[in-house]
């Protein structure tokens, strides 16, 4: 339902409107959770998600391969293991920049839900299940992305595991505090200096739980305390001001614990601000 809010707030139409050519590849069907077996209650639902990526990278790889920016829009930030995985194999050496009150850095060891939207990035970055970390693996590399060459942007609610899982790999993480500290505008050029040094591109991922809850209510996650409107327009900017971004993500959008689409119609404006939208 992620996928049609957003393109309900017409955001085919309005990057079109911007300039863009835009051509819309449908959705990736996923039979519903509750038509499913959840499975290892330590990695639920496993073999549906797998499977969306592995069919989501090759998608992904293809856009770029033919000169195009993919956009995917969700639903939970499980997605990205396919869409960062295929800019990788199209590419190789990418850097992340990950916009999220969460770090997803869990592991089925580590993991107090099961739940596998909060493990993504740790297995990109080679750590977990080997079946999410061997997620459309197309060369002998042991993960997808270089943790040196991962920023998480705005995070605020981490689990304990997670805290030691990222200090032993070398992510870097700039909290809330830090964004309060600093400001969005320094911590986001840090950000994206991190995970544009050497590599080919960034894929930048964007979850819409960063912001506060009183402006994306949307989200499955809510964690009170995030960026603000203003904020994330501002980070998207200097990401389309950078010109290393390969591919994009808006996830998280769950419109039943929406107001009104306003969580989507965010989602729209800020890939409008991504790929080059200015007041003036």
């Amino acid at each position: 339902m992620g996928p049609s809010a957003i393109r309900y707030a017409n955001i085919s139409e309005r990057l079109q409107a911007l300039g863009h050519d835009v051509e819309d590849l449908g959705t990736i069907h996923v039979e519903g959770r509750e038509t499913r077996v959840q499975g290892d209650p330590r990695l639920k639902y496993l073999d549906p998600i797998v499977q969306c990526c592995d069919e989501l990278a090759d998608r992904v790889a293809q856009s770029i391969n033919s000169g195009g920016l993919p956009i995917t829009l969700g639903g939970d930030h499980s997605i990205a293991l396919g869409s960062a995985s295929g800019a990788d194999n199209a590419l190789g050496d990418i850097g992340i920049i990950w916009f999220d009150a969460h770090a997803d850095f869990n592991t089925a060891e580590t993991s107090p839900s099961g739940n596998i939207h909060g493990m993504i990035l740790g297995a990109l970055a080679g750590f977990g299940d080997q079946r999410l970390v061997n997620v459309a693996r197309v060369n002998s590399k042991e993960r997808h992305v270089d943790p040196h060459r991962i920023a998480i942007v705005g995070v605020r609610d981490l689990d304990l595991g997670e805290v030691e899982l990222l200090h032993l790999a070398g992510v870097h993480v700039f909290p809330m505090s830090e964004i309060d500290r600093r400001g969005i505008y320094e911590v986001t050029r840090e950000a994206l200096a991190v995970a544009s040094r050497d590599t080919k591109g960034i894929h930048v991922s964007f979850d819409m739980d960063i912001v506060d809850p009183s402006e994306a209510p949307g989200v499955g996650t809510p964690v009170p305390g995030g960026i603000t409107y203003r904020e994330a327009h501002m980070a998207m900017e200097l990401v389309a001001e950078n010109g290393k971004m390969v591919s994009l993500d808006f996830v998280e959008v769950n419109p039943i614990l929406d107001q009104v689409n306003r969580t989507a119609v965010l989602a729209t404006e800020l890939a409008l601000s991504a790929t080059g939208k200015r007041t003036f």
